[in-house]
């Protein structure tokens, strides 16, 4: 989308200042995102990708209602709510949302300055800050009525779902792909029996269903430049129900990672137990006392879950022609993959020292 084009739907919002500048920003796999610089303040105009979220209209219902309740609970505990949520800014008809027959769905958010996201953790801190962030968030969302939300993505973080998806997608094999990935796909049907883990343990009433995020990666959270505090929880179209095990875990996907998510290098490719140690135990200093012993007794178990689910769900994309997730070079999402799949062997061999650590702080703050 050019820069006219950008202007002319940032206009329909309802925003009383000029434009200087409208230019791309960040890196999402997914939704387009703009940086739009007025003369007295910023924001981001986000064109919403229709194809991944074929619900719009109700993921931004989502997001409204769970922003202003976020900013109601962070005013009343003497907070910035212009700095710790987002911020929706409507239409100029009183819309969450603006449709462009061409163009798609687009909303707008007051930008967050003074923060930033990371695309790697930098700093150990940061990321016991961040997982604090994450405790927080969910804490004041645990008296929202979570059967109220729209399930965004049906099945988002239905591992068991996201396996049976692979095999159609190995058995259907649309972009011929198959043959060179073979030993991938053996990795995953060798742990099919871990797929169904938290899914059972929420069907047996073990583990609860809350408002969870569901895609905790530490480039969703924004860091505070001066204090290195985690102060926003951003990308919430994916916020509905679920479990805590899937916040946690995939943060510990996203963030313990030595290497990157799509290492081509999988010597880089580890769980850094020091990071793993700092996260736990800032969720558990906000949120041990309100959950199971079912849930801590799980949380090693959701990084490696989630992980496996993360790389199924690349090698999937992969095998069907790259239809999701953005790519960047031929093989993109296999290299992804086959990282995720490192990075669980790598978890799976660390279990024991993971619930060593989850035991010490659970003693702590549980």
């Amino acid at each position: 989308m050019n820069t006219e084009k950008a202007l002319a739907i940032f206009s329909n919002f309802a925003v009383e200042d000029e434009v200087v500048d409208i230019r791309p920003f960040g890196g999402g796999h997914i939704n387009d995102t703009y940086l739009v610089t007025c003369a007295n303040s910023k924001y981001t105009l986000q064109r919403i990708n229709d194809a991944v979220f074929t619900r719009p209209v109700q993921v931004m219902e989502n997001i409204l209602r769970i922003t202003r309740h976020l900013a109601a609970k962070i005013s009343a505990a003497g907070g910035d709510p212009t700095r710790e949520t987002l911020n929706v800014i409507l239409t100029r008809d009183g819309g969450n949302h603006y449709h462009d027959e061409d163009a798609g769905y687009f909303r707008v958010f007051t930008f967050v300055d003074g923060a930033r996201s990371y695309p790697k953790v930098e700093q150990p801190v940061h990321f016991y800050n961040a997982a604090r962030a994450f405790g927080k968030f969910q804490n004041m969302l645990s008296d929202f009525p979570a059967a109220e939300l729209h399930e965004t993505i049906p099945n988002f973080h239905n591992t068991v779902s996201r396996y049976n998806d692979l095999l159609k997608a190995a058995e259907s094999d649309t972009a011929g792909r198959r043959a060179s990935v073979e030993a991938e796909l053996q990795f995953a049907l060798d742990r099919k029996d871990k797929c169904a883990l938290i899914l059972n343990a929420i069907e047996a009433g073990e583990v609860p269903v809350r408002v969870t995020h569901n895609d905790t990666k530490y480039d969703n959270i924004l860091i505070d430049d001066e204090s290195g505090e985690g102060i926003c929880i951003i990308d919430l179209d994916t916020v509905m129900p679920g479990s805590m095990l899937y916040d946690y875990g995939d943060s510990l996907r996203f963030g313990t990672n030595a290497g990157a998510e799509d290492d081509q290098n999988l010597d880089n490719v580890y769980c850094d137990l020091e990071l793993f140690e700092q996260f736990t135990k800032g969720y558990l200093e906000v949120l041990g006392k309100e959950l199971t012993d079912r849930e801590i007794e799980l949380m090693p178990m959701a990084g490696q879950i989630i992980t496996l689910e993360c790389g199924m769900r690349f090698l999937t994309d992969h095998l069907n022609g790259d239809t999701y997730f953005r790519i960047h070079r031929p093989d993109h999402n296999l290299d992804r993959a086959r990282a995720q799949f490192k990075l669980v062997a790598d978890m799976e061999a660390r279990c024991d020292e993971m619930m060593a650590i989850v035991n010490k702080y659970k003693e702590i703050y549980c």
